[in-house]
C-alpha cells in the first residue's frame, strides 16, 4: 500500500470529514450530478483537497463542461496521482490527492481545451480559497 505525506486512521478521517466528504474522499464515492457547490462556481482562487488542504487546481483551469461536476483542464503539477480504475464495467483513470490519497474524481481525454483533459471532480472532495 502506498504511503502518503498525510496518513490517518479511518476513525480520524471520519471525525475530520463530513459524512459526504468521507464517502467521496475515503470510500471513492461520487456525488449526484448538478448537486455540488463548486459545479457552477467560477471565482478566482484555488481549489484544495478537502481532506488535507493540498492545492490541487487553479481557478484558471476550471471550465463549464455541462457534465454536472466541476471540471478542470489541468491539475497543479505533482498534486494528483493517477490510478487505473476498472470498476463498473469500464476503464477510467481515477485521480487521487497525491498528498493524502483522497479520491477526487476521474480524468477523461475529452476536454475542450488544448490540454485535451477533463478532470471531473466531486465538490465534496475540494474546498475553495480566494487568492
Amino acid at each position: 500500500m502506498k504511503k502518503y505525506s498525510i496518513e490517518k486512521s479511518e476513525e480520524e478521517w471520519r471525525n475530520q470529514l463530513s459524512e459526504e466528504q468521507y464517502r467521496v474522499l475515503r470510500q471513492k464515492g461520487t456525488e449526484a450530478p448538478h448537486t455540488g457547490k463548486y459545479n457552477l462556481h467560477f471565482d478566482d482562487g484555488a481549489y484544495r483537497c478537502a481532506a488535507c488542504d493540498a492545492k490541487l487546481f487553479e481557478s484558471e483551469a476550471k471550465f463549464k463542461s455541462n457534465c454536472g461536476w466541476p471540471s478542470f483542464d489541468q491539475a497543479i503539477e505533482g498534486s494528483i496521482e493517477f490510478v487505473k480504475d476498472a470498476t463498473f464495467g469500464m476503464i477510467r483513470t481515477e485521480v487521487l490527492c497525491a498528498n493524502c490519497g483522497g479520491h477526487v474524481g476521474h480524468v477523461f481525454d475529452d476536454g475542450p481545451t488544448e490540454t485535451g483533459e477533463r478532470f471531473c471532480v466531486n465538490s465534496a472532495s475540494i474546498d475553495f480559497i480566494n487568492q
